[in-house]
């Protein structure tokens, strides 16, 4: 009885000192503090244990190296591009882009986000047409290919790639894959183990130190990357799995959005990829100038943006309200998950109450019913403040998409949650350029047409149980 008594006061202490610490140390914002501190009073030994998993921090840490000259090269490129900025001597190749000089300036400052102005970009929003033009350009393919994915599968789909990979390895190439192993947490041992054998330099992200328990798993490399050749890259929402083609009968038609890249930027994306796999691999890759061999591509202006639990600063997020503020006109949102933390809510009700009209649309069913719950329970907010709700129908909505007044737009990894602002690590295009933030706003009204409208009267007429469970998501959304 004395042994139990013991280890009882022992965790009675062990919570408390840890509750200090997230209210003193961490410096958390404060809904995330609060959300933690009744996980610890409400579940004293297991909210400890989830502590150590979910909850501790990892920004201010160094994760990402790569070599010196390298590092100094895009230093030398972001400061050569602010001073340029700062003292109005940077070259616009279209007057237009002049107007939102400031939000280059945010993403060159706060995330060395090179700005590029001869970009050429395809849009996907079907995976069957992604994946057919990726395995087209990956068979052209004559040095290397770089795909880094949050989901990897060995079904039909990753069993095509692969099949393709091991062709090209052993033609020579240098092929790369880097999944997350949270993500990719049911593929088959076996599927990687062939491919190593053959040639593919395969590596996942944060894996376990200790099989089976790992304290990072609540970090997530949520990005999805292509590189062919240093000349091709391909960034969106799409992973590789049969359920992006549409092949799951719960989910039905895959709704996502995917961007085929030539220009400049694609030099950007490079980067990000060599960054995200020396961290996860011993077999660091050196600065080579074949790794950076860009078309000539169109006119379109493009930043590629990061942004990670390692940094103090949101990236993306910060990008999100600084395009949603600078809007005259209307804003147009896709999201499969609406939780958004309070300075972005204030941004859209701000813009909704100025009289821009605000479109939203998230899908009609959840892939994780926790994280749906709360979404609902936060357009409310939209709703009332007279934003327009759209739930889309035909079938599973997974595009990570904002344009604004047809000038501006972003397509990338980061939902607009807490989690992809907080701990996911995401990468985004912003995009400075009519053509294709009209091609984008296309692809949204067409969307409509498969969507109902959430009014106000539908949404208040919610039943009783419903509004429970959103209550009881929301209360925790900032630790979802």
């Amino acid at each position: 009885m004395n042994i139990i008594s013991f280890f009882l006061g022992l965790i009675l202490v062990l919570n408390i000192a840890l509750a200090f610490t997230v209210i003193f140390l961490e410096r958390k914002d404060a809904s995330t503090t609060w959300a933690w501190l009744m996980v610890l009073l409400f579940i004293p030994i297991l909210g400890f244990i989830l502590y150590l998993i979910f909850g501790r921090r990892i920004s201010g840490q160094h994760i990402f190296t790569w070599d010196t000259k390298a590092r100094l090269g895009v230093k030398f490129a972001v400061q050569k591009q602010l001073r340029a900025l700062e003292n109005g001597t940077f070259h616009f190749k279209n007057d237009a882009l002049a107007d939102y000089k400031d939000l280059y300036y945010l993403h060159l400052r706060n995330d060395d986000a090179i700005l590029t102005q001869n970009n050429d970009v395809k849009i996907f929003t079907d995976g069957a047409k992604k994946f057919q033009t990726l395995m087209q350009d990956m068979e052209q393919a004559t040095d290397h290919i770089h795909l880094q994915y949050y989901i990897l599968r060995n079904d039909w789909l990753g069993e095509r790639t692969a099949k393709i990979l091991i062709r090209k390895a052993r033609q020579g190439l240098e092929v790369r894959v880097l999944y997350d192993d949270m993500g990719s947490r049911k593929i088959n041992r076996n599927f990687l183990r062939r491919l190593k054998q053959e040639g593919v330099m395969i590596e996942s992200f944060f894996p376990p130190k200790i099989p089976k328990v790992n304290l990072k798993i609540n970090y997530r490399n949520h990005r999805k990357l292509a590189i062919i050749d240093g000349a091709i890259g391909y960034i969106g929402g799409f992973n590789i799995g049969d359920e992006y083609l549409g092949y799951n009968r719960r989910f039905g038609f895959w709704r996502d959005t995917h961007l085929r890249v030539v220009g400049n930027a694609v030099e950007n994306m490079q980067t990000r990829f060599i960054l995200d796999w020396n961290q996860a691999s011993r077999n660091h890759i050196m600065y080579d100038e074949r790794y950076f061999t860009p078309k000539a591509g169109g006119d379109i202006g493009m930043q590629i943006v990061s942004s990670g639990p390692d940094s103090d600063w949101e990236q993306i997020k910060n990008g999100y309200i600084k395009m949603i503020m600078s809007a005259k006109e209307y804003i147009c949102i896709q999201t499969p998950y609406f939780i958004p933390d309070d300075s972005l809510q204030d941004a859209l009700r701000i813009a909704t109450l100025s009289g821009v009209n605000v479109k939203l649309m998230i899908p009609n069913k959840p892939d994780h019913p926790f994280v749906y719950w709360a979404t609902f329970s936060y357009i409310g907010d939209l709703l009332n403040a007279g934003a327009q709700v759209y739930i889309y129908q035909n079938g599973f909505l997974h595009a990570k998409t904002l344009i604004v007044d047809g000038k501006i737009a972003s397509v990338g990894t980061a939902n607009i949650d807490v989690r992809s602002f907080r701990l996911n690590f995401e990468v985004n295009a912003f995009m400075y350029n009519q053509g294709v933030s009209q091609e984008l706003l296309d692809a949204f009204y067409r969307d409509m047409a498969r969507s109902t409208q959430m009014t106000r009267t539908l949404y208040q007429n919610r039943s009783l149980g419903i509004r429970f469970k959103e209550s009881i998501a929301r209360l925790l959304s900032p630790v979802l």
